[in-house]
């Protein structure tokens, strides 16, 4: 396949060829692929009968948006053969509800689930979260309205999260969050046959606010939770099956819109805000030696920025992410040669 190099990316890359440290700069492509609301952002990828379909918020604002202080999120569905040209496929939207941070996976009965969080806000105030579902046909097309997911009741609350779904041997695996101003935050992890009904599995008791996680398995079954925490630095956790008991690392960092994924040897692949002193940035990064986060590759990116999604396909890792260094928040897609970020795992 021919590389491409965009002219945005000309631009940037004496900006990040330091991080990027093995990846040949005139193979990379970035791409923006979406700018229509005056604030998109909170992406994930899929790819589906061998087409990409990309997810993302649609809003006046980040929080809880700038109409009427209630919250006017919509999720977005987007479809390509190619990751180069893109048409719509859904625009879902409730009343009430500012719908956010949509995730996009494939179900054992071969569907699209988006998992959508559903905020309700008052007089610009959050009063209550009802994560969401919505199923498309097994085409692709033909997204459910957004339904109020069934958690088990000793898990339930009125501030509940379900951020991300994983499927493994037809078993759906997820982490709730409950965010609260007067006490601790609540972690629990779930799973689900049908995609609607959430049974419980694990909680977790830390005292660092946790949130965002996104949960992947290795080769063996083991599995491996991403997880953001609002009062610390980010953890991995590490857990064989029935996933009862659990091994958490300080990753070093603090992070943002948390994303991993596996490659066929278990090294694992990090996706994720990264905030320094100056700026923030949307990157790549590997487990070091000492367990901390190592920076692999800075994309073009900066200000309201992250939440990526990640597909191995065609000998590239693809990655769709949101920025607003461009001006306004956008969905933009690179395009990695698979052997480059492979070489950088295993070194």
């Amino acid at each position: 396949m021919k590389p491409l190099l965009k002219p945005f990316c000309l631009l940037m890359l004496s900006l990040f060829a330091l991080s990027f440290q093995n990846v040949l700069a005139t193979e990379l492509s970035v791409k923006k692929i979406w700018d229509t609301a005056p604030h998109s952002a909170f992406t994930d990828l899929v790819r589906f009968n061998d087409v990409f379909y990309c997810t993302f918020r649609e809003g006046t604002g980040h929080v809880p948006g700038k109409k009427t202080g209630d919250g006017d999120g919509e999720i977005r569905v987007i479809k390509s053969k190619d990751g180069e040209t893109w048409e719509s496929v859904a625009l879902l939207k409730k009343k009430g509800y500012d719908l956010r941070d949509s995730k996009i996976s494939v179900t054992p009965d071969n569907r699209l689930m988006l998992t959508i969080g559903g905020s309700v806000y008052v007089d610009g105030k959050l009063t209550a979260r009802h994560p969401q579902i919505s199923f498309s046909d097994k085409n692709g097309e033909n997204f459910s309205e957004p339904q109020p997911i069934e958690i088990d009741s000793s898990v339930k609350t009125q501030k509940d999260w379900l951020w991300r779904v994983t499927w493994y041997q037809g078993v759906g695996y997820g982490v709730v969050y409950a965010a609260y101003n007067d006490k601790p935050w609540l972690l629990t992890l779930v799973k689900t046959n049908d995609g609607i009904h959430y049974e419980y599995v694990q909680r977790f008791n830390k005292t660092t606010k946790p949130n965002e996680a996104t949960v992947r398995f290795l080769s063996n079954g083991d599995m491996r939770i991403f997880l953001r925490c609002e009062a610390g630095n980010a953890e991995l956790g590490a857990s064989t099956t029935p996933y009862a008991e659990w091994n958490w690392v300080d990753l070093g960092i603090r992070v943002g819109g948390p994303e991993m994924i596996v490659f066929p040897n278990d090294k694992l692949l990090f996706g994720h805000r990264l905030s320094d002193k100056t700026a923030s940035a949307t990157v790549l990064t590997k487990q070091g030696t000492n367990g901390k986060l190592q920076l692999v590759l800075r994309f073009p990116s900066g200000g309201d920025t992250s939440y990526p999604g990640m597909v191995i396909y065609n000998g590239f890792l693809w990655v769709s992410y949101y920025s607003g260094h461009e001006g306004k928040t956008s969905i933009y897609l690179a395009k990695i040669p698979l052997e480059e970020i492979e070489k950088e795992l295993n070194e």
